[in-house]
């Protein structure tokens, strides 16, 4: 065996570099984070060659004393903790002491810093990680960072580096990110000497919805709901894109936990649930969401790049975030938008989380004309046997009532989706309001109302268990039986009675009676899963969701039926008050607005 030996500090560092520094975005995320943590104002980020040839950060920050320069470039030297305390209370964005150290060793680097009191500004200079004596230099008050020949000297890191284009659009993409976690900082990047982007500080919400627009695109605004939320000791802020607005990848995703952007499945899988029910298969939701707690509440030394965190709390961060986002996509309702004086207006798409669930100005839902459209009543009336009698039927079957025609309306209380028109091959409604003509797929629309009232008579009533003639015995992970035994109680409470039996061992005895004909192991064990993994689990509830939502789609009116204009007013009004009523339980669209600036130009009107 050779024999043990300390390594020397440069192949120390050179390891080390393998873990922080991936490619040249790797590089430009710790130095713009200790820009950050300097208190930085101003960020400018100058690439050349996609970060081989250079990568400069320059910001305006407080500053390095001339003395301590030669501390910034060693290894594990920081002025942001001193104590394990320090480390359990991390509020700043960088803390290891290992950047700084691990960019010089694989570069010829230069760091030039000026405090704000000083006369002058000192350099020092690392190459192959052999550090210069600090020298006077010229520099403005703040902190300049010159990362030149990226892995010079590590032959086989530099191979790996990708195209120009493609390790700039990584540095873009980072700067973006950065971008959107402070919006009172102006930040700046060029590359090859050619300005890329400029975002201005923003000091309003207003301005910072500008910053959000450029980054997830002009329409996401308009697309968005704004929220903001605190409970508990954490406060969730900023915009969730409504279903319409999904996207094929998931890669308009931004979450910040104490403006830190990370990469967490518990936070993965509350937005998921959160968007459960009204976003189409195979869709990712678009968000940009902040989430504040103290900073002793989540562990950030997880992984050498900071990417990922460790919530101590971690099913009260869990339920927190998943009540929040699915409380705000519940109150939207097809046609309505609230504005910044949270009063209710129409407009083709909404902005900001109605703030209560009424439908404002416009007449009570008592005095609108109700639904009855005489559909057949075998699953609704199968689902009343399940809940036991009295259970309220989910549709209304009183007589419509005709409502006024547009040109009879007052126009300041025109509902938000107008007044019927017509029925267009049997599937569309065709309707009027102030902004134009609304097209409603009726089938979809009512098939979300019929869904959301029989979950509101499902939650109106307990749920009936059914006793298993013969008991289930599973074999499970000790974590999984511990979260039966911890669980108990709450899974009783859905319907599902299960007992832990050994170490690794359960028993099923009642299941709910809604779930009769499903497959019991597999449930048990996809719910027993999700409890030992985030320790809260919705599989039960969205199980029962989707016999729901198959039961409201049978209920349902059907295409091709003819509609009269009173039951037309009448599905219209439901969907304004319904939540969700943007989507159908499969998150397809149910209305689209077309404005007049878009008919006119079928027409070429004002040419």
């Amino acid at each position: 065996m050779p024999v043990i030996r300390v390594l020397p500090p440069e192949l120390i560092n050179q390891i080390a570099a393998g873990e922080v520094i991936e490619r040249p975005s790797s590089v430009v995320k710790e130095l713009v984070e200790n820009s950050l943590d300097a208190g930085a104002t101003r960020i400018e980020v100058d690439i050349e060659q996609g970060g081989a040839r250079l990568i400069r950060v320059r910001d305006d920050g407080v500053g390095i004393a001339p003395d301590e320069l030669p501390l910034a470039v060693a290894s594990h030297a920081t002025s942001k903790i001193g104590s394990f305390d320090d480390l359990e209370h991390v509020a700043s964005m960088g803390f290891r002491g290992e950047a700084l150290a691990s960019v010089s060793s694989v570069a010829r680097f230069a760091l030039t810093s000026r405090q704000h009191d000083a006369d002058a500004a000192f350099r020092v200079e690392v190459d192959g990680g052999r550090l210069q004596a600090a020298r006077p230099a010229q520099h403005p008050p703040g902190t300049s960072v010159e990362v030149r020949d990226l892995f010079y000297n590590v032959p086989a890191r530099r191979k790996f580096m990708r195209a120009e284009r493609t390790e700039f659009a990584h540095i873009d993409d980072l700067m973006k990110s950065l971008a959107l976690a402070r919006s009172g900082v102006e930040f700046r990047l060029s590359h090859n000497g050619k300005p890329v982007r400029v975002w201005k500080a923003a000091r309003d919400e207003q301005a910072m919805l500008v910053r959000v627009a450029d980054v997830l695109g002009e329409n996401f605004p308009a697309q968005s709901l704004h929220l903001d939320h605190a409970a508990a000791g954490m406060r969730l802020s900023g915009w969730v894109g409504l279903p319409t607005a999904s996207r094929g990848q998931a890669d308009s995703q931004f979450f910040y936990v104490n403006g830190r952007l990370v990469r967490d499945r518990v936070v993965a899988h509350a937005v998921r649930q959160a968007y459960a029910d009204v976003l189409f298969h195979g869709r990712h939701p678009a968000f940009v969401l902040y989430l504040e707690l103290d900073p002793a509440g989540v562990d950030v030394n997880v992984h050498p790049a900071k990417h990922e965190v460790r919530f101590r709390e971690q099913r009260l961060v869990h339920d927190f975030l998943f009540r929040s986002l699915h409380e705000a996509l519940a109150q939207t309702r097809a046609g309505q938008v609230v504005d910044a004086s949270d009063e209710p207006v129409a407009a083709p798409m909404p902005f900001r989380a109605p703030a209560s669930s009424g439908s404002g100005n416009w007449p009570s839902q008592a005095s609108q004309s109700r639904l009855s459209l005489g559909v057949r009543d075998e699953p609704l009336a199968g689902y009343a046997a399940l809940l036991g009698e009295g259970s309220p039927m989910p549709l209304d079957r009183s007589a419509a009532v005709p409502l006024p025609a547009m040109a009879e309306s007052d126009p300041e209380r025109a509902p938000p989706l107008g007044y019927a028109l017509a029925q267009l091959k049997g599937i569309y409604v065709l309707a009027e309001n102030e902004h134009g003509l609304v097209l409603v797929d009726m089938h979809a629309a009512h098939e979300r109302i019929t869904y959301e009232k029989l979950k509101a008579a499902r939650e109106g009533n307990h749920l009936r268990s059914q006793v298993m003639l013969v008991p289930l015995n599973l074999s499970v992970s000790a974590k999984e039986a511990a979260a039966a035994e911890e669980h108990g109680d709450a899974l009783a409470a859905w319907g599902l009675e299960l007992s832990r039996s050994g170490p690794s061992t359960v028993v099923v005895r009642r299941i709910p009676a809604l779930l009769e004909g499903a497959n019991v192991e597999q449930l048990t064990r996809d719910v027993l899963s999700e409890l030992a993994l985030h320790g809260s689990s919705r599989r039960l509830q969205e199980l029962e969701n989707e016999l729901l939502s198959t039961m409201a789609c049978h209920g349902s009116v059907r295409a091709g039926r003819r509609l009269t204009i009173p039951e037309m007013n009448a599905l219209l009004r439901e969907m304004e008050a319904t939540e969700r009523s943007g989507q159908c339980n499969h998150g397809r669209p149910t209305w689209t607005q077309l404005g007049l600036g878009e008919l006119d130009k079928l027409f070429l009107r004002g040419r």
